[in-house]
């Protein structure tokens, strides 16, 4: 369930950024940080069937740079949905049409 902040909603997670368009970002403590394409990373983890609210997605994520100084999966501290983002956003493979269109249905009823 979406929260509400300066009278706009927040998602909360994966499903609820993907539908209302806010991007995905990944920030590491040690200062690095990804973004990726809502849709592509809630196809990820919905094809899965792991969970997609924020604190459990964190838990499915590393920081790539520091597992590879490290060799250690370093958890990223924040998850946050973003809007507009301008950067280069990471792109996963999207769900198809009419699967997108189905859930979306199921979210709305």
């Amino acid at each position: 369930m979406s929260r509400y902040f300066d009278g706009l909603k927040v998602p909360t997670c994966l499903f609820e950024a993907a539908a209302w368009r806010y991007a995905v970002k990944v920030g590491c403590g040690c200062g690095h940080f990804a973004a990726f394409q809502p849709h592509g990373i809630w196809w990820h983890f919905h094809r899965k069937g792991w969970p997609d609210d924020f604190r459990s997605a964190r838990s499915r994520m590393w920081c790539r740079v520091c597992r590879q100084y490290t060799g250690k999966k370093v958890r990223p501290r924040r998850l946050d949905a973003i809007r507009p983002y301008t950067g280069r956003l990471i792109d996963l493979p999207m769900p198809d049409e009419r699967e997108w269109k189905r859930v979306v249905n199921r979210f709305r009823g």
